[in-house]
């Protein structure tokens, strides 16, 4: 089960803090993906440091669990709001939101199945 649970925690870490570093250094897809749910820019840093605070919260929990399940449940609801934002505009391209969205689900439920 641990690696199970290690195994999901990095890979939801590093899948979101790639999402942090690309909204903070504010790459063209989070711009895109921003013009399309019809959010204003000025969200998109503020969005990437709830990202980056997730992905630190996962690795944190590492070393303290309630932080690591507080992070996942964080960031499982983070991309339900992104869900509601994408189906409020009729925007069905939901793959990229799949991944990251199962990504920290299982590390959710990892996490607290090992602790």
């Amino acid at each position: 089960m641990y690696v199970a649970y290690l195994a999901t925690t990095l890979l939801a870490a590093a899948l979101t803090g790639s999402a942090a570093v690309a909204n903070l250094l504010r790459h063209d897809y989070p711009k895109a993906q921003a013009d399309k749910i019809q959010v204003d820019h000025k969200w998109i840093v503020p969005l990437g440091l709830l990202l980056g605070a997730g992905a630190t919260g996962l690795l944190a929990g590492l070393a303290v669990p309630p932080l690591g399940v507080l992070a996942a449940a964080g960031l499982v609801l983070y991309f339900l709001a992104a869900l509601t934002a994408h189906l409020r505009v009729h925007d069905h391209n939901l793959a990229p939101w799949t991944l990251y969205f199962t990504t920290c689900a299982a590390a959710l439920i990892t996490t607290i199945a090992y602790h």
